[in-house]
Order: structure tokens, then sequence, then C-alpha cells
């Protein structure tokens, strides 16, 4: 889970204005440290499969986000891409 500070914080780097929280930039953001999280919990933990469900479904979630992204606008997701430092 992510703590409200961190929360705010990736809200404000990846908002198109103040208030914005579901846009498809803060979604992936979002999701992206969610991920980065469970990954460090999985690599001490790694007979929790019940975690590894979710955190597959988290992945399947940004993908998903990201494709939508893609094709909407190529340019925001080249920079939601650069700023995460994901590979795609």
């Amino acid at each position: 889970m992510l703590d409200s500070a961190t929360k705010q914080r990736i809200i404000g780097d990846f908002a198109h204005k103040p208030g914005d929280t579901g846009s498809t930039e803060v979604q992936v953001a979002l999701l992206s440290e969610r991920i980065r999280g469970l990954t460090d919990h999985l690599r001490e933990n790694h007979k929790d499969h019940s975690t590894r469900r979710g955190l597959l479904k988290l992945v399947g979630q940004r993908r998903r986000l990201l494709r939508y992204l893609v094709g909407e606008d190529a340019a925001r997701y080249r920079t939601v891409i650069a700023k995460l430092g994901l590979r795609r």
C-alpha cells in the first residue's frame, strides 16, 4: 500500500492540473509504484502466491492503460515511459 505522502507526491508529479487524480498518467504512475512495492515484497516472500496474482493483475492493468495512452497521444506515452523508467 502507498502512504498518503507518497501518493500525493506522485499525483503532483504527473497531474495535468491541480486536483487531477484520474488521468491516465497519474493512474500509470500509481500502479507502477504499487508494482515496485509488491516486487520487493515478493523478493523476500517468494511463496506468497496470492500477492503474485495481485501483482500480475496490476501489471496487466498498467499494460492496458499504456496501450490506451499510446493510441490517444504518443507524445504523452513517451513522456510517462521516460519519467517512470519503464523499458517499453
